[in-house]
């Protein structure tokens, strides 16, 4: 629930405020440049940079009359400077200002963003430590396949959200992008070397060409990438909710001191974390499809990406930042229960070795088919007899023509696993 949100940080670079400033930051540094290239007399600048303010209301007031925001934008900054505001804007397209300064708001938005990845991860390594050696059962298809540990859980995560972090510091670098290159992109009005020195005074780099707008592929590509974050995030949650189900109930939601579940059931307590985690990812790749829908705009530009965009980027980074502290506070304070792992891997009376029986008998001589076959009929004889696994193996002729008492009792053994996982967590250090 956004109205909950206490990282603010992330609502005040999408704020009016803030994107007015990074507008007044573009305009001034591109002032500052005609300045020392000696196109701007120095009483001229020296009036821009002094006088030059802006008020919120004050150029909503004056968009409400002209609908257009930039000269509006630019119209309160004339009020206040002066004669000297001739030279503000000179040469540039409205383009030219919104998408370098879009870019300085999503380069203050991402860093915001890759440091919780970067919190989330050292979360996940923690926690995948903590569990490496937790026995529980690895389910396909949603049934019990064979043991795993609690930790490779996390640390599988981890990874995944280390990739996220490579794809999107590749995904910044490409939104942080400006242009400073006129009305079609063919610097008809200013020098190239204008829109070289501005990027280079905002931290951004110049596009290497343009028409009106910096290419929306960039911003396709940003946010397809919080989106995969976020498909991420739910896949999270989506195995949590599974583990809190009251018949699993291997994890489970920090459920805090006063703390109610239903407004029906008193006894409830439903993973609601999680469950607004998965919901609110959907939102992320719905921006995804909005934001490859821009891609494509009528020749040199139109206007169809700008009200889209207007919503999904500051939305967008919102979500994925709220989501990305919220999975944090959620594997921070997950309680983990080792005694119901354990209960719930011995449900199936032992069928979860029966891969190691297969093996062994293959081992012995015997053809996998006719193998297969021997451990499948006890096995099925389980599901339907709830009878235990080594004991009708231990009296089956058939099979005790090939094994002793002592190698069936060495195939019902946690022991491998555990030193693969070890393996498996010295490999991706």
């Amino acid at each position: 629930m956004i109205e909950r949100y206490t990282l603010p940080e992330m609502g005040k670079i999408w704020s009016e405020q803030s994107k007015f400033e990074a507008w007044w930051k573009v305009e001034l540094e591109v002032c500052r440049v005609q300045y020392e290239r000696g196109v701007i007399p120095a009483e001229d600048f020296k009036n821009i940079e002094e006088k030059a303010a802006f008020n919120v209301n004050r150029v909503l007031e004056i968009e409400e009359e002209v609908k257009h925001d930039v000269i509006a934008f630019l119209t309160n900054i004339a009020e206040n400077v002066g004669d000297s505001s001739r030279y503000i804007h000179k040469g540039m397209t409205s383009s030219d200002l919104l998408d370098t300064a879009l870019a300085i708001q999503l380069a203050q938005a991402g860093d915001l963003i890759r440091e919780k990845i970067i919190k989330l991860i050292e979360v996940l390594g923690k926690r995948a430590v903590e569990f490496k050696e937790t026995l529980c059962i690895g389910r396909s298809h949603g049934i019990h396949a064979e043991p795993v540990t609690f930790g490779l859980k996390f640390l599988i995560w981890k990874k995944e959200m280390e990739r996220n972090l490579r794809r999107f510091d590749l995904a910044l670098e490409d939104v942080k992008v400006g242009q400073i290159s006129g009305a079609v992109g063919t610097y008809q009005h200013l020098d190239p070397i204008v829109e070289l020195r501005t990027c280079e005074k905002l931290g951004l780099e110049a596009a290497p060409v343009s028409n009106q707008v910096v290419q929306r592929d960039r911003h396709a590509a940003f946010v397809s990438t919080m989106a995969i974050i976020g498909s991420t995030l739910d896949k999270i949650a989506v195995e949590i909710r599974h583990l809190q189900r009251t018949e699993v109930l291997e994890a489970e939601e920090y459920f805090s001191k006063g703390q109610k579940g239903s407004s029906a059931m008193p006894h409830k307590r439903n993973p609601i974390l999680t469950e607004r985690i998965s919901g609110m990812a959907r939102l992320l790749r719905g921006y995804a499809i909005t934001a490859m829908e821009n891609v494509a705009l009528w020749h040199e530009r139109d206007i169809s990406h700008s009200s889209a965009e207007r919503v999904i980027l500051p939305d967008g980074c919102i979500t994925l930042d709220f989501l990305l502290a919220q999975t944090t506070k959620v594997l921070n304070n997950l309680l983990v229960y080792p005694e119901n792992m354990m209960k719930n891997m011995n449900i199936t009376n032992g069928l979860i070795f029966s891969q190691e029986v297969l093996l062994k008998l293959v081992e012995k001589g015997i053809v996998r088919e006719i193998a297969y076959k021997m451990v499948q009929d006890n096995a099925m004889q389980v599901w339907r007899e709830k009878k235990d696994f080594k004991t009708l193996l231990l009296q089956d002729k058939e099979i005790m023509k090939y094994l002793s008492k002592d190698e069936v009792q060495e195939l019902f053994s946690f022991d491998k696993l555990l030193g693969r996982v070890n393996q498996i967590f010295e490999k991706v250090k």
